[in-house]
């Protein structure tokens, strides 16, 4: 096995994603190849500098999504300009689910979440509330203020959060550290009218209009959920839908 094959296997058997970018066209260094890490750090090239620079951005997009293709590039040579293909093949690391709030919605959410193949990490500071009994399907279960420990946290593009705590201490420190990465879905319960609170001030705390919109708040579709395995399965289907490239607007009716 190849040194590049060897550290794309350990890098899957740690649970992080990567891409391989193979040249399978171009007038020279077919079969050449590119492994392309989280963060953007490589290992291995294309044959060309150029080359290498122009495909990582897209590998980097393979990783996250999971996506496998043919791409086309021109690169200035020595002897005008090329074209290349570039198989770029991704493989991300298995979607984590972090329940901040150890309420009743999240032993149900955690439940939904184990059957599709999400890990599981929950937090709180209440050790009450963040027990082995209640949550006996969790891969990991923090007794921690939410932000400090998410502050630690491998955060990307394959880790969903879905806020339940409904106080304003545990809640607006957390999406301030979860909005300042590069998340796949944020997600924070309570009525729109709480919503748009939390919003004010979030932004007099600093973050930005963008940042706020891409919270999911009030979180959760709409499927007329009020029991809490309907709201559980509500935020379920909203992260998976945002994962999936789903957009909608919908809300539900449980939030107003």
């Amino acid at each position: 096995m190849s040194t590049l094959y060897e550290e794309l296997r350990d890098q899957l058997n740690q649970e992080k994603g990567a891409a391989l970018a193979t040249v399978v066209r171009g007038i020279e260094h077919v079969g050449a190849k590119l492994l392309v890490f989280p963060g953007k750090r490589t290992s291995g090239t294309l044959g060309s500098a150029a080359l290498d620079a122009r495909v990582i951005e897209d590998a980097d997009h393979a990783t996250w999504h999971g996506e496998a293709g043919t791409h086309t590039y021109t690169v200035d040579t020595s002897t005008g300009t090329e074209a290349y293909d570039v198989f770029i093949e991704g493989f991300p690391p298995p979607p984590t689910l972090v329940i901040v709030g150890a309420g009743h919605i999240a032993i149900p959410l955690t439940t939904y979440a184990k059957t599709l193949n999400y890990r599981v990490v929950v937090i709180d500071a209440r050790a009450a509330f963040a027990t082995r009994e209640r949550f006996p399907h969790a891969d990991e279960l923090i007794i921690e203020w939410p932000d400090e420990i998410l502050e630690k946290m491998d955060l990307n593009p394959s880790t969903s959060v879905a806020v339940l705590t409904h106080d304003p201490k545990f809640d607006e420190p957390t999406l301030k550290v979860v909005l300042n990465r590069q998340v796949g879905y944020v997600g924070a319960i309570g009525s729109r009218k709480t919503s748009e609170e939390r919003n004010e001030r979030l932004k007099k705390q600093g973050l930005t209009d963008e940042q706020i919109a891409i919270i999911h708040g009030p979180i959760g579709l709409n499927i007329g959920a009020t029991s809490p395995e309907e709201m559980a399965l509500a935020i379920m289907a909203e992260v998976v839908a945002t994962r999936h490239g789903k957009d909608h607007t919908a809300t539900a009716s449980w939030k107003k």
